[in-house]
């Protein structure tokens, strides 16, 4: 049998496909222009500072101060943020649904997010209304996989780590989780988070 009471869900990846190459393959006319775009002007590290607190308006600001010649390319990411959803992941979210029945289990989610795109998200995805608890980055101004974000939600949802799984598809993540204590799935699939959480104890 498991002890874990609390599991907390990573949204994006997790249960939410997301994916900004599904705007910029259709500004570009190559692949290879896409991937250069999103690796040298929108990047990762840059999206990141918004799920961080930064605001959208200052964000683009930056950029296009620094690459006037893609100012419409580099608006197009917020401005068509919503096409980059790609949908739900089924399968996780069927195992969502059985953990939110369990009355054995009180369920979160954890997760780097901007404040300002989140609602978009909540409006098209019931299931975001499921949980116990959603602590989004951008609206705490701190992100996975800074200790910060790890103590409040463990803080505001009076958790204990050892009695809590996070299940997270980034690997830098979990081990941020694990040096709190928490347990941890990396996530790859569905069918692998079933295998693991069976290996665990937790029968759904």
């Amino acid at each position: 049998m498991s002890h874990i009471k609390n599991i907390i869900f990573d949204l994006g990846g997790v249960l939410i496909g997301w994916d900004p190459k599904e705007v910029f393959k259709t500004i570009f006319d190559t692949e290879e222009e896409v991937n250069w775009f999103l690796e040298n002007i929108c990047t990762f590290d840059w999206n990141e500072e918004q799920d961080g607190g930064r605001p959208i308006v200052q964000a683009n600001e930056l950029l296009i101060r620094k690459y006037p010649e893609h100012r419409e390319n580099i608006l197009a990411y917020y401005g068509r943020w919503e096409e980059m959803l790609t949908g739900a992941i089924d399968g996780t979210v069927e195992i969502l649904d059985k953990f939110i029945k369990d009355e054995n289990y009180k369920v979160l989610a954890l997760t780097n997010w901007s404040a300002e795109t989140f609602p978009v998200a909540e409006a098209r995805y019931e299931f975001l209304h499921w949980f116990d608890g959603i602590v989004i980055s951008g609206v705490e101004k701190c992100k996975k996989p800074e200790d910060k974000i790890y103590n409040t939600i463990l803080n505001r949802y009076d958790l204990v780590p050892e009695e809590s799984l996070f299940i997270d598809d980034n690997k830098r993540n979990i081990l941020a989780a694990e040096k709190h204590g928490i347990k941890c799935i990396h996530f790859h699939s569905p069918e692998q988070l079933n295998k693991d959480l069976k290996a665990m104890g937790i029968n759904l």
